[in-house]
């Protein structure tokens, strides 16, 4: 559907380099940018006033949709990493196609009205419980395209190769058990399992992509999936030109298990089975050595620092500096959405690192925000994240007169967003010219609170708590 060609006003616009004040862009039919010139001298007739500071749309590069519903829950009580993901397989023996669609939809709502246009959501949770496909194969994965349409926002489905509870003896297969070395899938992780990686090609060979839609590839972890799969899953989105992500080094225990296996930690063990490129996409990358950093920055591998989850199940901090140092872009995601707020997530990035190691200052601004924008688009394959002639009108404007932004204007606009703001400032969003946010009010999703209330009681049944 063609749009009518649009001008709006912005009264300060990020334009890659630099904030510049008093800028026109203009959107065409075809929802994207067709000029951004500053020093426009006031609105021009017949403009749309976008009031504050416009930027790209933020992308959030790593997403568990189904999380959500675990927010609060999960912080009662003392535990691991482990002991969370026991109380996370809980709920998601729970959800169908039906709930998750309405979940989905309302989680997606939420990232809206955080400016968030575009998300990749990690998708594992394939099959009906015990195992069994639906009548579609993609039932699941299906839903999440179609909540992200009715949430406005564009998404990546990175369905995820997800075949073993672990490293295990080589040379063992068979559907719903060892896949070609790993340890049987348990009974939690059967509906995640495609049982090879060629079956798990053959299915999501199926899914095509939409408008709003990209099929991405994901490896969950090297402990769910065999080294000798590995090369299969990454071949199918090599052909396809489609990202790749993986799970990578987030717990201590997973490193130990990987060298115990296999002798190399996770990273040396993706190197070696020629997983690491400029396409693959590393979620976490918390327990690194210098050699993990230097294979994941010669390889240009990009990073998505999920920092609001990774203290919330006590993950540590990652070497996020010293990765883009070596040369991997950064991006970041609100994982198991703890919150949903890539304000909170970039400038974690720099605030971590200055409590870790005792210095202030080691990425600017602009740095941080470009994580949550243009490498953060790249990694789900979208030519998003920039205010330019030829890309998608995609945008987000955020309040310079809030409690937390006021007197942005008096200094460094952009380092006072990027330190203070909230996704409490996003007033308006556009996702290829057609406006889904307005004033703080999402559009097609009349009270995103209430749609989260319903859909979490109704996913975990009637209202019931999931209780460890």
């Amino acid at each position: 559907m063609s749009l009518t060609p649009t001008t709006y006003w912005a009264e300060h616009a990020w334009l890659g380099s630099t904030v510049e004040p008093d800028v026109t862009i203009t959107v065409g039919a075809d929802g994207r940018i067709t000029g951004a010139t500053p020093g426009a001298g006031g609105p021009p007739p017949g403009s749309e006033t976008l009031r504050g500071l416009t930027l790209p749309g933020l992308a959030n590069a790593h997403s568990h949709a189904f999380h959500r519903a675990l927010r609060g829950t999960v912080q009662v009580g003392s535990g691991t990493f482990w002991t969370w993901r026991e109380t996370m397989y809980q709920f998601a023996a729970r959800l169908t196609p039906d709930t998750y669609y309405t979940l989905a939809r309302a989680v997606y709502a939420e990232m809206a009205l955080a400016g968030i246009t575009c998300v990749g959501e990690f998708h594992y949770l394939h099959h009906a419980p015990g195992g069994e496909r639906y009548a579609d194969p993609n039932a699941m994965g299906a839903a999440l395209i179609a909540a992200a349409a009715a949430a406005g926002i564009r998404v990546t489905l990175l369905d995820t190769a997800y075949l073993a509870s672990g490293f295990g003896v080589r040379g063992t297969t068979g559907r719903g058990g060892p896949a070609a070395g790993g340890a049987p899938p348990d009974r939690h992780q059967l509906r995640f399992s495609d049982g090879t990686a060629d079956a798990w090609a053959e299915r999501v060979s199926e899914l095509k992509p939409r408008e709003h839609a990209r099929i991405g590839a994901a490896i969950h972890s090297v402990r769910a999936v065999p080294a000798g799969q590995l090369p299969v899953v990454a071949a199918w989105a090599r052909e396809r030109g489609a990202p790749l992500h993986v799970h990578l080094s987030e717990q201590p225990a997973e490193n130990r298990a990987c060298a115990g296996a296999h002798g190399l930690s996770p990273t040396a063990l993706l190197a070696a089975e020629g997983v690491l490129s400029p396409s693959l996409t590393a979620v976490h990358a918390t327990h690194l050595d210098d050699e993990d950093i230097g294979l994941l920055g010669r390889s240009r591998t990009r990073i998505s620092m999920c920092c609001t989850t990774e203290r919330d199940l006590a993950d540590g901090v990652g070497p996020a500096v010293r990765l883009a140092a070596a040369g991997s872009p950064l991006c970041v995601g609100s994982d198991a959405h703890m919150a949903i707020d890539l304000w909170e997530e970039v400038r974690a990035i720099e605030l971590d690192e200055r409590l870790v190691s005792g210095s202030r200052g080691h990425l600017r601004a602009e740095e941080l925000l470009r994580a949550a924008t243009a490498d953060g688009s790249a990694a789900l394959g979208w030519d998003a994240g920039h205010i330019a002639v030829g890309r998608p009108a995609d945008l987000t404007t955020v309040r310079l007169d809030s409690p937390r932004t006021a007197g942005a204007r008096s200094g460094d606009v952009l380092a006072h967003a990027v330190f203070a703001a909230t996704a409490a400032d996003v007033s308006t969003v556009l996702v290829g010219g057609r406006s889904v946010v307005t004033d703080g009010h999402h559009l097609t999703v009349a009270d995103p609170g209430a749609a989260l209330e319903e859909a979490i009681a109704r996913a975990l049944g009637a209202g019931a708590p999931v209780r460890r």
